[in-house]
């Protein structure tokens, strides 16, 4: 039913709790899953004279990417589960969705932090974005 099965993932405990689920489905649908962390680099949405002001080195936004992944995957079992780990750059809910065009996912699995109709509105949350974005199920996990 579900052959690739997409995680974004901030590290946050939504997202962990997001990632077991999905490894619950995994498991259950012999599913591949692909674990994702976008790094927001919001210098490319200001423009250039803001951007070349607020250099973020690379080095610094793949350590945090790094440090992001495994804090996901800290003390989960993962050892039957087939398994990538991707790190992008972008604005979080355009990249997952492209990510998830791209890679032909089957259910993307994601952390929602909760904020609930009104204020999810004013904040236009990921959760929100990738679900106007994408073709395939979304799972939302509270």
């Amino acid at each position: 039913m579900f052959n690739k099965i997409l995680v974004p993932t901030d590290a946050s405990e939504y997202s962990r709790r997001a990632f077991k689920t999905a490894l619950d489905l995994a498991r259950t649908f012999h599913s591949e899953l692909e674990l994702l962390f976008v790094s927001y680099i919001p210098e490319g949405y200001w423009g250039y004279a803001v951007a070349a002001s607020y250099v973020v080195p690379q080095e610094q936004i793949e350590e945090g990417a790094d440090l992001a992944l495994e804090a996901t995957l800290k003390d989960m079992d993962i050892h039957d589960v087939v398994m990538t780990k991707k790190k992008l750059q972008g604005h979080p809910a355009t990249v997952i969705a492209a990510e998830a065009e791209t890679e032909t996912i089957d259910l993307v699995v994601m952390g929602s932090h909760g904020y609930g109709p009104i204020a999810g509105s004013v904040l236009g949350s990921v959760s929100q974005g990738v679900l106007q974005r994408v073709k395939c199920p979304v799972l939302i996990v509270k």
